[in-house]
C-alpha cells in the first residue's frame, strides 16, 4: 500500500458542488422514491419544473442524509442525464463529485457506499428522532487511506463490472416479462390461439378451488416472539420489489421455535407471495435458494395444486396482470389499504383443456425459469460485490496486478 495516502474525503471529492437549473425550466427529478435501496443505478426519473432541491450531474454520486433513508441503502450513481445536463432532486441528498486527476467517479461512488463513509455518515446523524440527518462537515473532514489515481481506477473497474453484469440480468428479465405478458395477452385476452373469439373449453375457476394453500402469515411479536439476528428468513412485504424478486437485504430472522409457531405460513418452493397491505400487488415466485422462509400478516401465500396446474402457470397470471382491475375494485381502505383473503381467493383463473394448457407452458415456463435463473446469478453477484467492496476499499486485496 505504498502509493496509499492519507487525506480528509473533501480532498478527493467535491461536496454538493455548485449548479444551475433556472427556476421554472424543466429537468429531471429524481425523488428519494426513485432510488432502489442499495442499488447503483437509478431507475427511473420525472420531468418537471424545478423549483429548488439539491442539482448534479451524471457520474455523480447522491446520497441520502436522513434518517431511515440512509440506513435503508437509498444511494446511487448517476446516470439518466445527457451531456452537460443537469438534473435535480430531493434536498435530503448529499452530492459527491470526484475531482479531476485525483479521484475516479467509479471509486467515488463505492467509497460512498462502503462502511469507511456509510458507517461514518449513519453515526454522525443528529437532530430529533426520525429526522436526524447527517453532518455533511464530519464527511467533509473524515480522514481515509485514499489510493493513486490508477489503483483507484482498477478499484472502480473491478466493482463496476459486478454491477453491470447485476444491471445486464435486470434488462433481460424487464424483456423477457415483456415476451412473458404478450404471450399472456396474445392466449387469455386476444385468444389468436382461438381464432380471436373465448375458446369454449376456457373455464373461469376461483383461485381457490386450484389452490392447496391460500393464507398469510403472523408478526411474531404477536406471540411474544422476537426477531433474531439469523435464522430462518422472515419475508416482509418491503421484500418484495416491483421486479418481482425478493430482496434478501430485507429479510428478517425468525428462530426454529418461532418458525414452528408460525406453520400455517411457513413457505414452499413454488409458492407466489404477494403483498395485501401497505403498498399492494408486489408479487414473487419462491424457489429453493430463500427456503427456509415464513411471513407475516401483510403478505398472501398462495400454493398450486399441482394436480391442477403448475405454479408457473398460475404465476403467469400475475405477470401479466390478470389480477390488476379484479383486486383494486376490492381494496379495503382502512389505516392502510389492505386485501382480504377472501377477496384473494375468490380471483377467477382461466383453465384450458390439458392438451392446450401443456402448449401454453412449454411456451411460458422456460421464460419463468430463465428470470428466475437470472434473479439468482444476481443475488450471488451482489453478495460477490459486497464481500469485495471493504476488501478493495481497504487495500486488503493487492490490485495492482490487474490490467486495464
Amino acid at each position: 500500500m505504498s502509493n496509499w495516502t492519507m487525506k480528509k474525503l473533501s480532498e478527493i471529492v467535491s461536496f454538493n458542488p455548485r449548479e444551475t437549473i433556472k427556476r421554472g425550466t424543466l429537468a429531471k427529478k429524481i425523488a428519494m422514491d426513485n432510488l432502489v435501496p442499495f442499488c447503483r443505478d437509478v431507475p427511473s426519473f420525472e420531468i418537471t419544473e424545478f423549483n429548488g432541491g439539491t442539482k448534479f450531474r451524471n457520474g455523480d454520486t447522491i446520497m441520502a442524509r436522513i434518517t431511515p433513508c440512509l440506513e435503508n441503502g437509498k444511494t446511487a450513481k448517476i446516470n439518466i442525464l445527457g451531456d452537460n445536463e443537469v438534473g435535480f432532486g430531493s434536498t435530503e441528498y448529499i452530492v459527491f463529485r470526484a475531482i479531476e486527476g485525483l479521484s475516479n467517479e467509479d471509486y467515488v461512488y463505492y467509497l460512498v457506499c462502503s462502511p469507511i463513509v456509510r458507517e461514518s455518515a449513519i453515526k454522525s446523524m443528529v437532530g430529533s428522532s426520525g429526522r436526524q440527518r447527517v453532518q455533511t462537515d464530519v464527511l467533509k473532514n473524515l480522514e481515509i487511506c485514499v489510493p493513486d489515481l490508477e489503483t483507484q481506477d482498477k478499484i472502480g473497474l473491478i466493482l463496476k463490472s459486478i454491477d453491470d453484469k447485476i444491471t445486464i440480468n435486470k434488462k433481460i428479465n424487464e424483456n423477457l416479462e415483456q415476451q412473458a405478458q404478450a404471450i399472456f395477452k396474445s392466449w387469455f385476452v386476444d385468444f389468436e390461439p382461438f381464432g380471436g373469439v373465448v375458446p369454449d373449453e376456457m373455464q373461469l375457476v376461483p383461485l381457490q378451488d386450484l389452490c392447496e394453500v391460500v393464507t398469510k402469515g403472523t408478526t411474531p411479536t404477536t406471540l411474544g416472539k422476537s426477531f433474531s439476528n439469523q435464522g430462518i428468513n422472515f419475508i416482509k412485504a418491503e421484500s418484495i420489489l416491483n421486479n418481482h424478486s425478493l430482496d434478501r437485504g430485507r429479510f428478517a430472522y425468525i428462530d426454529e421455535e418461532t418458525n414452528s409457531l408460525l406453520k400455517r405460513s411457513i413457505i414452499k418452493e413454488g409458492d407466489i407471495v404477494f403483498t395485501i397491505a401497505g403498498t399492494l400487488g408486489r408479487f414473487a415466485l419462491v424457489d429453493d435458494t430463500v427456503l427456509p422462509a415464513n411471513t407475516n400478516q401483510a403478505v398472501a401465500i398462495i400454493r398450486a395444486n399441482k394436480t391442477k396446474l403448475l405454479p408457473e402457470y398460475l404465476y403467469s397470471f400475475f405477470l401479466g396482470n390478470w389480477h390488476n382491475d379484479y383486486y383494486k375494485k376490492r381494496v379495503q381502505q382502512a389505516v392502510q389499504a389492505n386485501l382480504s383473503l377472501t377477496t384473494i381467493k375468490s380471483l377467477p383463473i382461466a383453465m384450458l383443456s390439458n392438451e392446450t394448457t401443456d402448449n401454453y407452458n412449454r411456451l411460458i415456463i422456460p421464460i419463468i425459469q430463465t428470470m428466475k435463473t437470472n434473479e439468482y446469478e444476481n443475488q450471488h453477484l451482489g453478495a460477490l460485490r459486497d464481500t469485495l467492496l471493504p476488501k478493495l476499499m481497504s487495500g486488503e486485496i493487492d490490485v495492482s496486478e490487474v490490467k486495464i
